[in-house]
């Protein structure tokens, strides 16, 4: 297979008309295929059929306790919920509170008692002449959505093959005082599969922010979400935080969003006990309690640790053959054209792919063109400002096999097509 970059402009055109030829039968298809989102697709959903089938009120009703879950009470939780997190997380239980179906809402739950009300006796956010949050990129667009919200000043942090960019994360959060977090998705990231590496934890662990009130938020969304045997670990950030007094700094999230069901899961925050007195002075004022009988449910659902694993097992056996598929698709069609690059991850929901320089934009337009949608281009960067306009983040989970392979081949066309064109510009 001939590189582009060394073709004439001559054979540049007529690849371009062969590959102009393959998108308008794709196109005749009218096809309709969404790679946009990460979200379980519905034979992981039925996975957890049973939590809804098979347990009965008289289970909901009381834990062993006696805890009656139909009535008020249990602001952070019930004991048995704090435990099940507890256990996924590997922090003592009085480190977690149990929220309701949404990691993301306890994350803007947590900014916005920052900007309100301060945190731990501090000035809050919203009385400041600025508020920065440090932004591993590409990451997590709903992350940047909450800043945007608040208006608070995001800042690029290269995302590297072990984690954020350290040197700029240290002199950046050692400096200013007006930075006051880093969002962070520490293993599995979105949308580049990473898992930071035991010295990136530990650096973590170590800074000496300027503000006394910088937290790192600690999304660790795919905690448990490995698509094999083979996967990554993650070095325990509040381990390593305790030899340097530092459990203050962090916040961790986690749910069963992608676990159970995305619409009726269970939440969860770990923090220290400074943080979790403070969350839980503006949590009374907010509510008398998550959903109890759903998080007994879980519970119920997980009565030991084999049969969590067993789930997420399960639920691997479905994924790992749509991201085996995505990879090969690349490396076919993609990776001897030196057109593209991606990763391979081990776990987590997406794969990050980027394009060549200035190709994004067109790439996701004729794949939209071709009843192909994905995830906007800048989506993964503050602002929606991807400098290169090249990452794509892809979504393999939801289509179903055939749909997948369909959808990629038609990926696959698109990058082709953009870097035809791009080289035929230069000429």
């Amino acid at each position: 297979m001939c590189l582009y970059e060394k073709m004439t402009k001559a054979e540049l055109e007529t690849e371009l008309s062969k590959l102009n030829r393959e998108y308008t039968k794709f196109q005749d298809m009218k096809l309709n295929l969404n790679m946009s989102r990460g979200k379980p697709c519905p034979d992981q959903l039925e996975l957890s059929s049973d939590m809804i089938d098979k347990i009965n009120y008289s289970q909901l009703a009381k834990t062993d306790s006696g805890i009656d879950t139909r009535n008020y009470g249990e602001l952070t939780g019930i004991p048995e919920a704090k435990k099940f997190f507890s256990s996924i997380l590997d922090v003592s239980d009085d480190m977690i509170i149990v929220g309701g179906n949404s990691s993301l809402n306890l994350m803007y739950n947590y900014v916005d008692m920052a900007m309100q009300f301060g945190l731990l006796g501090n000035t809050p956010w919203n009385k400041l002449d600025k508020v920065k949050f440090l932004c591993p990129s590409p990451g997590y667009d709903r992350h940047f959505a909450i800043c945007e919200l608040f208006d608070i000043e995001m800042i690029n942090i290269e995302m590297t093959e072990n984690g954020p960019d350290m040197s700029q994360v240290k002199n950046l959060v050692e400096s200013d005082p007006y930075i006051k977090g880093i969002w962070c998705v520490p293993k599995y990231s979105n949308p580049g599969g990473i898992t930071y590496t035991d010295d990136v934890v530990k650096q973590f662990a170590s800074l000496n922010p300027a503000a006394p009130d910088f937290r790192i938020l600690w999304d660790n969304a795919y905690v448990i979400h490995h698509l094999s045997k083979d996967h990554d670990s993650l070095l325990n950030i509040f381990d390593e935080c305790k030899k340097f007094n530092s459990e203050n700094m962090v916040i961790e999230f986690c749910s069963t969003s992608k676990i159970t069901f995305p619409g009726a899961g269970i939440s969860a925050l770990a923090a220290s006990e400074s943080n979790i007195e403070d969350i839980k002075k503006i949590m009374s004022k907010q509510t008398i309690g998550y959903d109890k009988i759903n998080q007994l449910r879980h519970c119920i659902f997980f009565n030991t640790t084999e049969k969590l694993e067993n789930h997420m097992a399960a639920h691997a056996k479905i994924l790992k053959p749509k991201f085996d598929m995505v990879i090969d698709k690349l490396n076919e069609q993609i990776a001897p054209l030196h057109i593209g690059k991606w990763t391979n991850p081990k776990g987590g929901y997406f794969i990050s792919f980027d394009s060549l320089k200035g190709c994004g934009k067109r790439i996701y337009e004729l794949c939209k063109q071709a009843g192909v949608i994905l995830t906007n281009i800048g989506a993964t960067y503050p602002y929606k400002l991807d400098p290169n306009n090249s990452n794509i983040r892809l979504a393999p989970t939801f289509p179903n096999i055939d749909e997948l392979s369909t959808a990629m081949d038609v990926f696959c066309l698109c990058v082709k097509i953009a870097s035809v064109e791009k080289f035929l510009s230069k000429n």
